[in-house]
């Protein structure tokens, strides 16, 4: 009777794979994390541009002077005297009212000599944030917040979330037929402050 040989190091039973299991685990593992770092990354990047959470860090200031035009008068020749200055005539006014964010200042609709009209903020502050415009609008600054958007003129994007500014009306609309103007987050379709117009006269 024949027995059979035995070899160290060898095995009857059949190969199972390419390489060692511990080794196809590592492999499987980096492909994971790579995966889910470009995943984080994309997503990152998508929320920067769409939130822009990066503005609650920083504000932005403006300074804008008061517009006056220079009223047009003869002068001797060789006269030094300065020209006098045509004051803007204030046509409205209210100071702004906390909405979604702290919003404080006062805004004024003002006629420039030139007839111009345009919508000045005073003392102004707000919070920073993404795609935050200017309105005139035909709802009071405490009213609801989907009515904002219902009969509107925009004036522009924000030009700062602190200081003076000035924003020019279009010449083809009555600043006297809009109730109020409010900073619009045009983002998320919220109000971060609002002020009623009243009428100076």
């Amino acid at each position: 009777m024949t027995r059979a040989r035995k070899f160290r190091g060898r095995t009857d039973e059949p190969a199972t794979g390419s390489g060692p299991p511990g080794g196809r685990l590592r492999l499987w593992r980096r492909r994971w994390v790579r995966l889910t770092a470009g995943a984080l990354a994309v997503l990152a990047a998508e929320t920067l541009a769409w939130f822009q959470p990066q503005k609650l860090l920083y504000d932005e200031r403006v300074d804008d002077v008061l517009p006056s035009a220079v009223a047009e008068q003869s002068r001797p020749t060789g006269s030094v005297a300065p020209m006098q200055a045509a004051q803007p005539v204030e046509l409205a006014s209210g100071s702004f009212t906390a909405r979604e964010h702290q919003t404080v200042g006062t805004a004024r609709v003002l006629r420039l000599s030139d007839d111009r009209v345009i919508v000045r903020f005073e003392g102004f502050s707000t919070s920073n944030g993404p795609v935050l415009v200017v309105w005139l609008t035909k709802n009071p600054a405490l009213g609801p917040d989907e009515a904002f958007d219902d009969d509107y003129v925009s004036l522009g994007p924000l030009k700062g979330n602190i200081g003076d500014q000035n924003y020019d009306v279009p010449v083809d609309v009555d600043s006297s037929a809009y109730t109020s103007v409010v900073v619009w987050c045009d983002r998320f379709d919220v109000p971060f402050g609002a002020a009623d117009l009243d009428s100076s006269s």
